[in-house]
């Protein structure tokens, strides 16, 4: 019996070693993503908050509308893209009260 409860210690503290390792590795690994993380984080705050704030799609839409860039086809192109990206985004999330 002596002899089983020193093998079972020895193998806990095998576990336990390996296991530190591991929390260490995933610590380096999410370390690499982490600025990515944010920046979506902060993307994803952003588009929350126009999602909210209609009235700043409009105001953008009317600006456009009356600076006439050179280039207003592709920045409404660009925004409609992250109009639909971000309306798939929230789509998959559950509402939160």
């Amino acid at each position: 019996m002596k002899r089983k409860s020193a093998q079972l210690a020895e193998r806990r503290q095998l576990l336990i070693a390996r296991a530190a390792l591991q929390r260490a590795d995933l610590a380096r690994e999410l370390k690499l993503w982490q600025a990515p993380l944010q920046l979506v984080d902060h993307a994803i705050s952003i588009l929350t908050y126009v999602r909210r704030q209609p009235v700043l799609l409009l105001g953008a839409s009317v600006l456009i509308a009356t600076l006439r860039l050179k280039r207003t086809r592709k920045w409404l192109q660009r925004g409609w893209l992250i109009w639909q990206v971000g309306r798939r985004v929230f789509a998959k999330q559950p509402r939160q009260l």
